[in-house]
């Protein structure tokens, strides 16, 4: 578990805070960590074992993915605090002048992180109060 958390985990989690998590995004990278976890409990894909199974065995809970999204949050509220002027501020809320290319416009990082923070029934304000804003992210951080 401890080698898990410090080489796998923390390559795998490595600048996520600033990622477009998209469901092909998602896919890759639950493989690679299912993978990392098949390869270090020596158990083949042709022993036909579920993901769940092995999550079990480990002692994992949850999937990485809710772990990047929690990190999402973490960044997003530090840069809401931020002051205006500031360079993080500006490049989050900045949107490109050009025309964009026909069809559906790719999903933003921001839409992502709105879906989460829906998902959590957060609200815009609510970062301000810091205890109640850890408690809605459910911030448990966990040293590795």
């Amino acid at each position: 578990m401890n080698i898990y958390n410090a080489l796998i985990k923390s390559s795998l989690l490595y600048g996520s805070e600033t990622w477009r998590l998209t469901e092909n995004n998602k896919r890759r990278v639950e493989a690679t960590e299912m993978d990392a976890l098949r390869r270090s409990s020596r158990i083949s894909r042709k022993e036909r074992i579920r993901n769940v199974n092995i999550r079990q065995q480990i002692g994992l809970e949850e999937p990485i993915i809710k772990e990047i999204e929690q990190n999402q949050l973490t960044w997003y509220v530090h840069v809401q605090r931020m002051a205006e002027g500031r360079l993080p501020k500006i490049v989050l809320k900045w949107k490109p002048k050009q025309k964009g290319a026909r069809g559906r416009p790719k999903k933003s990082r921001m839409e992502g992180i709105r879906k989460v923070v829906n998902e959590r029934n957060l609200n815009k304000g609510q970062w301000e109060d810091r205890k109640q804003w850890s408690l809605g992210v459910g911030q448990c951080r966990t040293t590795f």
